[in-house]
């Protein structure tokens, strides 16, 4: 069995059997990299090198994280939950007047997450400061966090495979096209800037239906959560009285955090900004500071530990060498079928980015070999862009190991009642991973 194909898989098996993402992922590099013939010191030389690659990410969320748990400290959210609970409370109670509020909710986290990778292009970073004190308004309205988890998935994705701008402009122009014009510059292949995100509206579609169908099918029903504290402060319920001065401090806090991370292109500076900010405006004591801090990398300590170990399983995916073999097998059962082609590699570039965790690391490993293989079936530039583009993305929005995923998973399950797996990873994979094979595939056959 290819080596690629069996540590996926078996990492995708441990993690639903409940074994700790991180140490499934592990577990699959050593069992794929000695399917390759690696031997165990160059198995471990690879992961330590992908490690090297994840660590800045992990650091700036440690950072985040600190910065997240210094600002509910100050009492502002809180404030903010108890303040929207109350209006609910003082209002209509109806079925009618719940929806309404739940999907101005739902609308505010899409145009946050849509405003977090193009306009204020900060990605997760955002999602441990505004999602936990929202979850006590989200308990009181019952509301499943299973479709808040793919309404947050769904904002990070459908941005940067269609709009130019923030990490849409580096996904479609500085990855995609870049790759496939380099792919296809011996064989006369090449597409203009305008073409990634044309060729990407019919795939994005599938992302739509599954969303919709996720938040008025599958997850319509209500679901009863407790009211806990977010994890690793427990004191966070206590009432605080704000000074004026106070809340302009958290105001100038969050505003420095944003623009220090856009003028450095930083996370970790942008984190460390606004928490010592918060910190100078006195809402703890000075001897609390590393509690406080400690508090913060506990809370994304998770996130960061798997994103780590998805860049060491990226490290021996690449050092087996087994992903072109895996394209090769897949050619070998497509025959002369265009539109079975269309599928096999759609599904290769699932597996592909199951274990990476990222489309933007994706499509480098697999344009080099897509695009002659589009070419030899037949298929335009447009739906050559589509296809590879699709390939690269199925994967983020349901991978264990894909940030869009862990950092839902990160706001969510701040007070502890929200699962990786079972309520974030298994949601997104059928409810996007699966629309996104179909609508792709119609992509590459009408386009």
């Amino acid at each position: 069995m290819n080596a690629i194909a069996l540590s996926v898989l078996l990492m995708l098996a441990l993690s639903l059997s409940r074994v700790p993402v991180v140490l499934a992922l592990v577990i699959a590099s050593v069992v794929g990299g000695l399917q390759a013939g690696l031997s165990m010191d160059a198995i471990i030389s690879a992961f330590n090198d992908g490690l090297g690659e994840g660590a800045p990410v992990a650091l700036a969320l440690a950072t985040l994280g600190a910065f997240a748990v210094m600002l509910s400290r100050t009492g502002i959210a809180h404030r903010l939950s108890v303040g929207v609970v109350g209006h609910l409370d003082r209002n209509d109670q109806s079925p009618r007047y719940s929806t309404k509020v739940i999907f101005t909710l739902y609308i505010a986290l899409i145009l946050a997450g849509f405003a977090s990778g193009t306009i204020i292009p900060v990605h997760i970073a955002y999602i441990p400061i505004l999602v936990p004190p929202l979850l006590v308004v989200m308990n009181h309205l019952r509301l499943d966090r299973r479709a808040v988890a793919c309404v947050i998935t769904f904002s990070l994705s459908v941005m940067y495979v269609t709009a130019p701008i923030g990490y849409g402009n580096v996904f479609l122009n500085d990855i995609l096209m870049a790759n496939i014009n380099a792919a296809g510059q011996s064989l006369g292949f090449s597409i203009e800037r305008d073409l990634p995100p044309r060729a990407m509206l019919i795939p994005v579609a599938g992302l739509c239906v599954g969303l919709l169908f996720a938040l008025f099918v599958t997850y319509k029903q209500p679901k009863t959560y407790q009211d806990r504290p977010i994890q690793g402060n427990d004191d966070q319920e206590r009432p605080v009285d704000l000074k004026r001065w106070q809340l302009a401090g958290i105001g100038i806090a969050l505003v420095a955090s944003l623009a220090v991370q856009l003028w450095s292109g930083s996370m970790v500076l942008g984190g460390l900004a606004g928490f010592a900010l918060l910190s100078a405006c006195g809402f703890i004591d000075w001897n609390e500071q590393d509690n406080v801090f400690t508090q913060g990398i506990r809370l994304m300590a998770f996130v960061g530990f798997i994103m780590l170990a998805a860049s060491g399983f990226a490290g021996v995916m690449k050092a087996t060498g087994e992903i072109p073999l895996l394209v090769q097998y897949a050619s070998g059962l497509i025959g002369g079928s265009k539109s079975l082609a269309a599928i096999m590699m759609l599904l290769v570039g699932l597996l592909v980015t199951m274990g990476i965790g990222s489309s933007f690391s994706t499509v480098p490993i697999i344009a080099a070999i897509y695009v002659p293989l589009c070419i030899s079936f037949g298929f335009s530039p447009m739906a050559t862009t589509a296809l590879i583009g699709t390939a690269a993305a199925l994967g983020d929005a349901g991978s264990p190991a894909s940030d869009s995923t862990l950092g839902s998973t990160a706001g969510l399950n701040a007070d502890g009642q929200h699962d990786h797996i079972r309520d974030t990873v298994v949601p997104t994979f059928i409810h996007f991973s699966i629309p996104l094979i179909a609508f792709g595939w119609l992509a590459a056959m009408v386009l």
